[in-house]
């Protein structure tokens, strides 16, 4: 049976993005007869493993998988050896690599990086200098095809001209559409959890509590926004070693009693995170490469505030499905946010507009469908091609 290698380089303990995708990925090769092994840096947690069990589907681990060390390196070619893929796709891997030369040895025919990396705030496309240019075209020769996740990164790895345009495809994430059904009881008991009552509006940002993600200023924001309407709720659902920095920075402001510190959600459509929420928002610093908790609060037909960086643009329609602010602009991402809460009828028509955008853009099926036809499956003729 022809098998894809999907490596990525992240650690499997909740059911997000990359675990649907890997997810969706498996069920589709299997339509085509394909075997699907899913690398992981560590063993999945028990729910996510039987979220990713599928009959066609295989599930490893590589350690230290994105460091790219001499022990990955040998752990990676028992693993090759082991499964004799046909084709291997590195994800959160880091571009420049010897995993691709690597595949190549052990027989491998096509291998695809997808490029996930948010860039620096302020970031703009450039060509790299030619040293580099020759040097990554070299370690990178082996790759088949570099798959970007919007198209801002698009332009950022094509500018950079480190491999021939043709290497280069935009394939946007997507949300499993699948897993969104409208459960208000599912809603009623994630606000129950955290003492927010029926009645309160609740404005919801899902992230990782780092610097990156613009807490500071969702924190500033929520001042605001509380000091006018004492009837809000705002809830912080993600871990991150800056948490307790930011508790005291909420206390200093005198908010913590409208803050919820959810921690670690380990499956936000399942435990009612979206379900809970009157508005989604998105408040990074960094230039955010897609947005996949913006598409997912979009998916359950909530109004979106999020920062203009990165390919967030690409996502929302301001003044249709959200609203988009300028990074840092506490006030007018406030107004944002209080317009949207005084008016339910804009509330539904951001929320049905932003819903017809992921089914048209962003629906998981589609985008790894078109995958599939850039992996050369199912005409089987395509393996061998170096793409």
């Amino acid at each position: 049976m022809p098998s894809v290698l999907s490596l990525f380089g992240v650690d499997p303990f909740r059911i997000g993005g990359t675990e649907t995708f890997a997810r969706e990925l498996s069920s589709q090769l299997a339509e085509y007869g394909w075997e699907s092994v899913l690398c992981f840096q560590k063993d999945p947690t028990p729910s996510v493993r039987e979220f990713l069990s599928l009959p066609n589907a295989s599930l490893t681990s590589l350690k230290d998988l994105n460091q790219q060390n001499s022990r990955t390196i040998i752990s990676a070619a028992r693993l090759l050896k082991r499964y004799q893929p046909d084709i291997v796709h590195l994800h959160f891997t880091g571009f420049l690599s010897a995993l691709p030369w690597l595949a190549r040895v052990f027989g491998v025919k096509k291998v695809f990086f997808t490029d996930h990396t948010s860039r620096p705030a302020g970031y703009v496309p450039h060509s790299a200098p030619i040293w580099k240019k020759a040097a990554v075209r070299m370690i990178n020769w082996p790759v088949t095809q570099v798959v970007s996740v919007s198209n801002f990164g698009y332009r950022c790895m094509v500018d950079l001209n480190l491999l021939p345009i043709d290497r280069f495809q935009m394939i946007y994430n997507g949300v499993d559409l699948s897993r969104v059904h409208t459960n208000h009881e599912r809603g009623k008991a994630f606000r129950k959890k955290f003492g927010i009552p029926d009645d309160k509006y609740v404005i919801v940002q899902v992230s990782w509590i780092i610097p990156e993600k613009g807490i500071s200023e969702l924190l500033q924001t929520a001042k605001l926004v509380i000091d006018r309407n004492q009837d809000v709720f705002f809830v912080i659902v993600g871990e991150g070693v800056y948490r307790t920095q930011y508790m005291r920075e909420a206390e200093s402001l005198g908010i913590e009693r409208n803050i919820r510190w959810t921690g670690l959600v380990k499956d936000p459509f399942d435990e009612g995170v979206f379900e809970a929420a009157d508005v989604v928002c998105q408040l990074s610093n960094w230039e955010e490469v897609f947005g996949w908790m913006i598409a997912e609060g979009m998916a359950h037909a909530k109004p979106i505030v999020a920062t203009s960086v990165g390919g967030i643009p690409e996502l929302i329609k301001n003044g249709e499905s959200g609203f988009l602010v300028a990074r840092g602009d506490v006030t007018p991402t406030a107004t944002a946010l209080l317009t949207l809460l005084s008016d339910p009828a804009l509330r539904r028509r951001f929320g049905d507009c932003g819903r017809w955008i992921v089914q048209e853009k962003f629906n998981l099926k589609t985008n790894v469908a078109q995958l599939m036809k850039t992996y050369g499956i199912p005409n089987d003729s395509a393996i061998g091609d170096n793409g």
